[in-house]
């Protein structure tokens, strides 16, 4: 084969590269161009689905009035808890010694019957045993129900968180103040002094 007719082919080559890479770049150049008419609808679809002003507007206003209703929802809800509370508050107080006032009807009834026997009664020994017996009872269930104790015995020392002091008489054995007579008990509630015993006071002598 001669030259020329070799150069011939290599030339009929290269252009034929050059013709299949043209057409490669249009086809990408297609790709990369002007967007379909699939994208155009999407882009409209979305406009459409915009609210307008006065959409956004009833939309605000639905909301606010839905957060009204629930706010005054709340509001009455927390006004029937507290007239509930309010209204066991004064029924606790009202009947707080419900129970005290059940236990002493049984002391009731035994005076009742104590006063019933006297009427016909010969020995008054008998009533006051009968009286000396619903005392003891009485005080019994004061004491181990309801924790009520009595003191204020002649000889212990005067304490004035205790004992209020009627009067004072010097004495000159005394070392200490301590009582001399007692006019009225006092009663603790377990710890609480609920009334001071009223005592006659001996002091030491100056």
């Amino acid at each position: 084969m001669s030259e020329e007719n070799i150069n011939e082919k290599d030339e009929e080559k290269t252009q034929g590269e050059q013709a299949e890479q043209a057409a490669q770049n249009e086809e990408a150049a297609a790709g990369d161009g002007p967007s379909t008419g699939s994208e155009t609808a999407d882009g409209a679809d979305a406009s459409e689905k915009e609210l307008s002003p006065e959409e956004k507007i009833a939309a605000l206003e639905k909301e606010i009035a839905d957060l009204k209703t629930q706010a005054l929802y709340k509001a009455a809800e927390n006004d029937n808890w507290r007239k509930r509370m309010m209204q066991q508050k004064d029924e606790a107080v009202a009947y707080a010694n419900a129970s005290l006032l059940g236990d002493l009807l049984d002391s009731l009834d035994n005076f009742d019957r104590t006063l019933d026997a006297a009427k016909d009664a010969k020995d008054a020994k008998s009533i006051a045993d009968g009286i000396k017996m619903i005392n003891k009872s009485l005080v019994k269930m004061l004491e181990d129900k309801y924790g009520l104790v009595s003191y204020g015995k002649e000889g212990d020392e005067f304490n004035p968180d205790e004992h209020e002091a009627i009067g004072r008489q010097e004495d000159e054995k005394a070392k200490k103040e301590t009582l001399a007579q007692v006019y009225l008990k006092g009663y603790k509630l377990k710890d609480k002094v609920i009334r001071h015993a009223k005592v006659m006071v001996k002091v030491p002598k100056n």
